[in-house]
């Protein structure tokens, strides 16, 4: 097309000389028949030559134009084919990811329960031994539940998510949910910062229980061991600042917009080995715009990643459903 274009300018433009040339030839023997001009001098010089060169340079600078114009276009529209096609493939990629990943997620802790109740059932032991594999099986239940609710909400997001405002207490369900992952993380260290007065917030509590559990899990996944995580509450007069800080691999600047994205996993082949399923920063970037917030990514010192929260106070429930 990009040749077309070229043939085409090329050869309208050596059509309007042609057509300049054989109608100044024309003019020149029409006024010397007439005898108002004598010589090439005098027609070059005169008025009819004049309009004439100037009404076919006007032309031949709308047929450049027009080249450029198409040739502008044609590029303009390649380009976005060809981002659409690589949005497309990348999406596709990222689907076809996400559905091995849940597949595993799903099957390893259902293949987990089965065992221990297999196990249970075939075999007659010890009390302490009973209670242990029942332990590991809750375990696995509780990581079940945790991707089907992950799963499900991310549909909600996607379709017809309504937060249920409330009063909430932020540092009491910071304090909870940590609580939950040093059972569940006993390795792990967890560093809670929170304000001595209580951090309101008119939010859904499911929403709010979700964002911490996907920043906070996500800060122990990433982590090498020992895993040090830092979460910290901060309250001002016009806003509630949430930290979420840890010591693990980090994110490159490149894919720090990126891991919002849905079904999104950073790249690296460390990342890689881990589980998951690329909602949780997804789910938590559209609960904290639910909530009228803000989520940035920065790296921590000497190393990690640390999300900052940002969240209006000072509003009413009405509000924040208007303002949605």
């Amino acid at each position: 097309m990009l040749l077309a274009f070229t043939w085409w300018s090329v050869l309208l433009y050596t059509k309007n000389r042609d057509a300049f040339r054989a109608k100044s030839e024309f003019l020149k023997i029409m006024m010397v028949v007439k005898k108002e001009i004598t010589t090439d001098e005098q027609f070059l010089l005169s008025p009819v030559y004049y309009d004439l060169h100037r009404s076919y340079k006007r032309q031949e600078w709308m047929i450049m134009g027009e080249a450029v114009v198409f040739v502008i276009s044609l590029v303009i529209g390649m380009w976005f084919i060809n981002r659409g096609y690589n949005n497309q493939i990348n999406s596709a990629r990222q689907r076809r990811n996400f559905l091995l990943s849940i597949t595993h997620e799903l099957k390893s802790p259902i293949a987990s329960i089965k065992l221990v109740l297999e196990t249970v059932k075939k075999r007659t032991l010890p009390k302490e031994k009973v209670d242990k594999l029942a332990t590991s099986a809750i375990q696995e239940a509780d990581r079940l539940n945790t991707l089907v609710n992950d799963l499900l909400l991310a549909a909600k997001i996607e379709t017809a998510y309504q937060p249920v405002m409330e009063s909430l207490e932020l540092g009491e369900i910071l304090e909870n949910v940590v609580a939950k992952l040093k059972v569940k993380f006993p390795e792990v260290q967890f560093e809670v910062s929170i304000p001595e007065e209580q951090v309101l917030l008119q939010g859904d509590q499911l929403g709010i229980s979700s964002t911490f559990i996907n920043l906070l899990e996500n800060a122990v996944k990433y982590s090498s061991k020992p895993a040090q995580i830092r979460a910290s509450i901060q309250q001002s007069k016009k806003q509630i600042k949430i930290e979420v800080a840890d010591q693990g691999i980090g994110i490159s600047d490149a894919e720090k917009k990126k891991v919002f994205k849905q079904f999104y996993r950073v790249g690296s082949e460390d990342t890689r080995k881990t589980k998951g399923t690329g909602l949780g920063l997804f789910i938590v970037d559209q609960i904290v715009k639910a909530h009228q917030g803000q989520i940035d990514v920065k790296d921590n010192q000497p190393q990690g990643t640390v999300f900052i929260i940002t969240l209006p106070v000072n509003k009413t429930i009405d509000e924040l459903i208007e303002s949605r």
